[in-house]
């Protein structure tokens, strides 16, 4: 039978996938819609599976806080390239899924994945597959952190490569901000030093006692070189220790206590970070290429 224009604009529209692979669907099932849907949900499952080896590694992170200002969610969502993750459709899709996150409460990926992604009638896992299909390009939600307070939250994205979620008690708005750029730039570890695991400080201090005893100087002139570094170390990868971006001459600790406030927990997240992104050489491809 002949597949008109209209058929295929209601099943781009029902699917997302492209016009010539939805005209070739209602083809093989002389028309009917619902048939060409299960065809085309089945040949983009397949297209999902196929891509889901390549690294993600490029995204977006999103941050969503409810009306009353109590629960809030930060994600990352990635995908292959720059240029899809800078798009408009794939930062919604990260978007929404914040909302899914804060909205829905899931304890875990698998959780989220069969929850109904807001604003929509499908799954996260069949709007992501979806979105996939339709983009061409392997995606995958990666982690996510939900919140909430009886205090107040600071959030900040920079770009959409960068984001921060910060947990106050006492202060305001203001200072939440601030501080969530803060964290955003500075890239503290911990809040404060008892968060430090004492692993972490004893290699330190090996490290250092090891580096200062090359000086040839007392052991008690040693101790107290080590005790420095120690000391600055710890100042460098807290929160408290670390001078506030917008004015240096004064440290966090300081600022909070100024204002009758207290870092309860942040979150950063960086896209990408830790994932091991494959290094093509182009040069050696397009000689493979040439001499194949």
């Amino acid at each position: 039978m002949a597949i008109t224009a209209s058929q295929v604009k209601e099943l781009r529209e029902a699917t997302g996938l492209g016009m010539m692979e939805c005209k070739q669907a209602l083809v093989e099932v002389d028309g009917d819609q619902d048939a060409a849907i299960d065809l085309l949900r089945k040949k983009a499952g397949a297209k999902v599976e196929k891509k889901s080896s390549r690294t993600a590694a490029e995204g977006a992170i999103s941050i969503a806080v409810d009306s009353s200002g109590k629960k809030a969610a930060i994600v990352e969502v990635n995908t292959e390239t720059d240029f899809v993750a800078k798009g408009d459709e794939f930062k919604e899709f990260a978007s929404q899924i914040a909302k899914t996150v804060v909205e829905q409460g899931p304890e875990d990926m698998d959780s989220l994945a069969n929850m109904n992604l807001a604003g929509s009638d499908k799954t996260v896992e069949k709007a992501r597959a979806a979105l996939v299909s339709k983009l061409g390009e392997n995606m995958n939600i990666r982690r996510f952190v939900k919140m909430e307070t009886s205090g107040l939250f600071g959030n900040y994205i920079h770009g959409r490569n960068i984001g921060v979620l910060v947990e106050l008690e006492g202060g305001d708005s203001e200072l939440a901000h601030d501080l969530a750029l803060h964290i955003a730039a500075s890239r503290p570890e911990y809040i404060r030093k008892d968060e430090i695991p004492a692993a972490i400080l004893e290699k330190e201090k090996e490290i250092f006692t090891a580096n200062a005893k090359e000086s040839g100087k007392p052991d008690n002139i040693i101790e107290k070189m080590v005790d420095g570094r120690i000391a600055k170390f710890v100042n460098e990868i807290t929160l408290l220790g670390q001078p506030f971006v917008k004015d240096p001459d004064t440290k966090i600790e300081k600022l909070l206590e100024q204002k009758n406030t207290i870092a309860k927990k942040f979150v950063r997240f960086e896209v990408g970070e830790g994932i091991e992104k494959k290094q093509e050489d182009f040069a050696a491809e397009v000689m493979a290429q040439i001499k194949g």
